[in-house]
């Protein structure tokens, strides 16, 4: 690997995992200048110079003009976006961080449009949202996601802990279609390859500052939440997972001669 790796460097890499990918786009983006606050940007979502330029490019793309209800990261590289949503009369809902509050819902018809982003940012979105149970969510438009790294090929990795994932596996138990997902990243994110695994969050749209990638062929997107994965200090730190247990576990009923009986 070059000692200082640039975007046409990063591209041509394939990591034999995760984790090494993760690692190499943390250090290029450190090395290169182009991360943004907040600092380090190892171990999180990285921020990066041109997140604002990133955002008018996926806003203006056409898949944004019949969005009604977005879900977006509460990270702060995609900040822009969820200001821009908001700013063109867009509900955006948005996970709490590491899901333990289940999901917020910003209503741009309730909040005053100087504090669009005031209300988009992570620090101050508790004042202006609605907390949202899952019976409530609506069928996503779009998905606009953070990575760590992505390919052209629709792959993705988040910071390690998988709940992105998680996020887009809820919505596939809740009955939900498969709606697109987007990204918005740094040239310096755009990797070769990396393995990938059957629950992965695939792309199919990576918005960089300088470019618009459409994935030819999206992967096939997660049919529900891989239970086996979960450990049960995961259940316990996300209620959220207990409430669609509950959702989706039939209910015992009395059938008509006193036996009983179930119902969904």
């Amino acid at each position: 690997m070059p000692a200082t790796m640039t975007a046409e460097h990063s591209a041509m890499i394939a990591y034999p995992d995760k984790m090494t990918a993760r690692s190499a786009v943390w250090r290029a983006l450190d090395d290169q200048g182009q991360a943004a606050y907040p600092f380090p940007p190892r171990g999180r979502i990285p921020n990066f110079k041109g997140a604002e330029l990133a955002a008018r490019r996926l806003l203006d793309h056409p898949w944004f003009a019949s969005v009604k209800h977005l879900k977006a990261n509460p990270d702060a590289p995609q900040l822009p976006v969820r200001v821009g949503a908001l700013r063109r009369g867009i509900t955006v809902y948005v996970p709490t961080p590491r899901l333990k509050g289940g999901f917020r819902r910003l209503d741009p018809a309730k909040i005053p449009e100087g504090d669009y982003r005031k209300a988009a940012s992570l620090t101050h979105m508790d004042d202006y949202a609605e907390s949202v149970g899952l019976r409530d969510l609506p069928a996503f438009d779009l998905i606009v996601t953070g990575s760590v790294a992505v390919t052209r090929a629709g792959k993705r990795c988040g910071k390690g802990h998988g709940y992105g994932d998680l996020e887009f596996a809820i919505l596939r138990e809740l009955g939900h279609p498969p709606p697109r997902v987007a990204t918005t990243v740094h040239d310096l994110q755009l990797v070769e390859d990396f393995p990938s695994e059957r629950h992965d969050l695939p792309v199919s749209l990576i918005v960089t500052p300088d470019a618009t990638i459409e994935v030819a062929a999206s992967l096939p997107p997660p049919l529900g939440i891989d239970w086996s994965l979960l450990k049960p200090e995961d259940l316990a730190a996300m209620p959220i997972l207990a409430d669609l247990k509950a959702i989706k576990q039939p209910r015992p009923v009395v059938s008509t001669d006193g036996s009983p009986d179930c119902a969904t």
